[in-house]
C-alpha cells in the first residue's frame, strides 16, 4: 500500500523526481560527562574548527564554474560562523568553566543560540537557526573523528537517488548535486533556508519539514517526490511507479521544449506582445529570473532587508542591495516594492516605538506604516531614487487604499528629490511611480489612481483575500479562496479598463499571474504585462505564443455579462477552445 509523507515543497523548474531512497547518517552523539583535562578539549575543538574550515574551503573550490555565483556566498557565511564569538568563544568558556568535553559544550551552545532564533516570530529569521545547526554539525563531525560528513558517499553510488536526511547543509547539497542526486527530503528546514534557496538554484526537487522522514522511509525503497505539492509517496506498487516515471519523462520532454522558447519573443499567434517579468524574493533569485528569460523584474520584495537586521537598514545598505540587483540584471528594468511589513512581524525596532496591532491584515502596515514613520521610510525612498541613476528602476507602493495616501507619497517623493538635488546626489527625475491594487477600494478607484501614478500592478493574493473576506492561511476557510470568483474577474476587468482611459500601464504580480491555467483568461481580460516566480515564465510564455489574443478578448467580452452563472471550469474550457 502506498504511503504518503507531506512537507514543504521547494521547486525550481523541475518539480517531480522518482528514485530510490538514500538515508544519510545522523549527526554524532556526545556524552555529558565532565572531563579531567579541559585544555585537551580546547585543543580538540580548535583542531575540529580547522578541519571544518578546510572542508568548507575544499567544497567552495569544487563548485562548478556554471553554478550561480551567489551559491559560494552560502559557504562563505558558514566559514565566517566558524570564527563567530557567540558560537566559538562561548563554547570555549563552557569547556573551561564546566570541564565539558568539546562536543557536549558545542551542543549546549548550539541549543542556546537555536532557542534565541526559535523565539523570533518572523519566519525568515527563524530559518537562520539552520545555519547554526549546520555549522555545529560540521564541527561535531570532525570532533567525532570522522573525516567526511557522510563517509558512505565516498564509495556509494548515489546517482539518481533521493537523499533523505534529518537536515542538509548547503555544503552537503553542493556535494550531493555533484554526485548526481535527483531530489532531497529533509525533516528540518524551510523554504527560506539557505539550503532551500540553493536547492532551487541547483534545480533539485526538494521537500523539507517532513516529520520523522528518516524513521518512516526505508533505505533503498523507491520514492516519488513532488516538490510542487510537498508530497512524497513510498512503498508504491509497480503500476504507480510506472505512472510517475511516464509523467516525469513527459515533464522532462516538456521542459526541454520550453527551453527552446528562451530566445523567442513573448508574442501571441496574432502578433500581440506580452511582457513577462519575474518576482524576486531575495537578491539571489535574479539569476533564476535571467535563466528563465525574464524581461525584467516586476516585483522585488524588500522585506528581506528589514527582517535581516536588528535595526532599520540604512540608506547605504538599501542602495548597495539595489545596485547589486541592477548589475545582475544588466540593463533590464527593476521594480522595487517599498516596505510591505506590519507590526505583526514583531520586529523589535518597530515594536519599541509603535503600539501592538489588534488585526495585522487590516492595521498599520505597508504604505500606512511608511507614511506614519518617515524616519523608517526615507532611507529606502532615497536609496531607490539614487539607484535609479544607475539603471531602469520603478518604485511601487503596496496596499494603497486612499487618494490621500498617494498624494502624500508623491509630495514626499518631490521633497526627497529636492534634498538629493541639493546634496548633489544623482537620480532619475522621471523614475516611474506605481501602486499596487490589493484592496477593493483601490480597485474601484483605479481610474483616479491611474491619473496620479505612472503604472498600476494588481496584487491578486491580497485582493482576493480582502474582496472575499478570507484569511488564506486559515484552513477552515481557505477553500473559499477562488481567483475565478466573479467579483474578482469584475474587479480585474474594471482596473484594466480604468487604466486604459489614461493609457496607464497595468500589470499583475500576484500568484494568479504565474499560474498557467489562468494565462488565457488574463489575456482575454486585457492584461499585457505579467510578473511571476521565475520558474513559471517559460510555461506562461508557451501559452502566450500559442494563443490568439484577439479571439480571447472577444470571448471574454461575450462571457462577462453572464459571468456570475458560469462555473470556473466552463470559463476556462471556453477560453481554451477560443484560443
Amino acid at each position: 500500500m502506498t504511503t504518503a509523507f507531506c512537507g514543504l515543497g521547494v521547486a525550481g523548474a523541475r518539480k517531480l523526481a522518482v528514485g530510490r531512497a538514500y538515508l544519510l547518517k545522523q549527526e554524532p552523539s556526545f556524552s555529558s560527562e565532565p572531563v579531567e583535562h579541559p585544555d585537551a578539549e580546547l585543543r580538540r575543538l580548535d583542531a575540529a574548527l580547522d578541519a571544518a574550515r578546510r572542508h568548507l574551503e575544499r567544497i567552495r573550490q569544487q563548485i562548478p564554474a556554471d553554478t550561480p555565483t551567489h551559491i559560494a556566498e552560502f559557504i562563505d557565511t558558514h566559514l565566517l560562523m566558524l570564527t563567530d564569538s557567540a558560537l566559538v568563544d562561548a563554547t570555549r568558556d563552557l569547556i573551561r568553566d564546566q570541564n565539558l568535553n568539546a562536543g557536549w559544550a558545542l551542543k549546549l551552545q548550539r541549543d542556546t543560540l537555536v532557542q534565541v532564533f526559535d523565539e523570533m516570530d518572523d519566519p525568515y529569521l527563524r530559518t537562520r537557526r539552520d545555519d547554526v545547526e549546520h555549522v555545529v554539525r560540521q564541527i561535531q563531525v570532525f570532533l567525532s573523528g570522522v573525516e567526511q560528513v557522510n563517509p558512505d558517499l565516498a564509495t556509494d553510488n548515489v546517482e539518481g537517488a533521493v537523499v533523505v536526511a534529518d537536515d542538509l547543509t548547503p555544503a552537503d547539497a553542493i556535494l550531493l548535486r555533484q554526485r548526481g542526486v535527483t531530489a532531497f527530503v529533509t525533516e528540518h528546514g524551510g523554504p527560506m533556508s539557505h539550503t532551500a534557496i540553493l536547492a532551487r538554484s541547483l534545480d533539485i526537487p526538494t521537500v523539507m519539514g517532513v516529520h520523522r522522514a528518516t524513521e518512516g522511509l526505508r533505505h533503498g525503497e523507491q520514492l516519488v517526490v513532488n516538490a510542487e505539492t510537498g508530497c512524497i509517496l513510498a512503498t508504491s506498487d509497480p503500476e504507480t511507479l510506472e505512472f510517475f516515471r511516464r509523467r516525469l519523462s513527459s515533464a522532462e520532454h516538456h521542459r526541454a521544449a520550453l527551453k527552446q522558447l528562451l530566445t523567442r519573443p513573448s508574442t501571441s499567434r496574432d502578433g500581440v506582445p506580452v511582457v513577462l517579468l519575474a518576482n524576486l524574493e531575495l537578491p539571489e533569485d535574479s539569476a533564476a529570473a535571467q535563466q528563465n528569460g525574464a524581461s525584467g523584474v516586476g516585483l522585488y520584495r524588500t522585506e528581506f532587508l528589514y527582517l535581516n537586521h536588528t535595526q532599520a537598514p540604512s540608506e547605504e545598505e538599501h542602495l548597495a542591495d539595489y545596485l547589486g540587483i541592477l548589475k545582475a540584471l544588466n540593463g533590464l528594468p527593476l521594480t522595487i516594492r517599498t516596505l510591505d511589513l506590519g507590526l505583526d512581524k514583531n520586529i523589535q525596532y518597530l515594536s519599541d516605538r509603535l503600539p501592538p496591532l489588534t488585526n495585522a491584515a487590516l492595521g498599520l502596515r505597508a504604505i500606512r506604516l511608511c507614511l506614519k514613520e518617515p524616519d523608517l521610510f526615507l532611507p529606502q525612498l532615497r536609496a531607490i531614487l539614487r539607484a535609479s541613476a544607475a539603471g531602469p528602476v520603478r518604485l511601487m507602493v503596496p496596499m494603497i487604499s486612499t487618494l490621500n495616501e498617494v498624494d502624500t507619497l508623491l509630495r514626499l517623493i518631490q521633497t526627497t528629490k529636492r534634498m538629493l538635488r541639493n546634496q548633489g546626489l544623482a537620480f532619475d527625475p522621471l523614475m516611474p511611480i506605481g501602486g499596487m491594487i490589493e484592496v477593493p477600494a483601490a480597485a474601484l478607484m483605479a481610474e483616479s489612481l491611474a491619473r496620479r501614478l505612472d503604472f498600476l500592478s494588481i496584487g491578486t493574493n491580497d485582493l482576493i483575500q480582502y474582496t472575499l473576506a478570507i484569511d488564506r492561511l486559515d484552513d477552515s476557510v481557505s477553500y473559499l479562496y477562488e481567483p475565478l470568483h466573479p467579483a474578482m474577474l469584475r474587479l480585474i476587468r474594471h482596473i484594466i479598463e480604468s487604466a486604459a482611459k489614461t493609457r496607464t500601464r497595468v500589470s499583475m504580480c500576484g500568484e494568479m499571474a504565474g499560474d498557467a491555467r489562468y494565462t488565457r483568461l488574463l489575456l482575454g481580460l486585457g492584461l499585457r504585462e505579467l510578473s511571476m516566480q521565475p520558474g513559471s515564465l517559460l510555461e506562461v510564455k508557451a501559452i502566450v505564443r500559442d494563443s490568439d489574443i484577439g479571439a480571447l478578448v472577444r470571448t471574454m467580452d461575450k462571457l462577462m455579462p453572464g459571468i456570475d452563472d458560469l462555473s470556473p471550469q466552463s470559463l476556462l474550457d471556453q477560453l481554451a477552445e477560443a484560443a
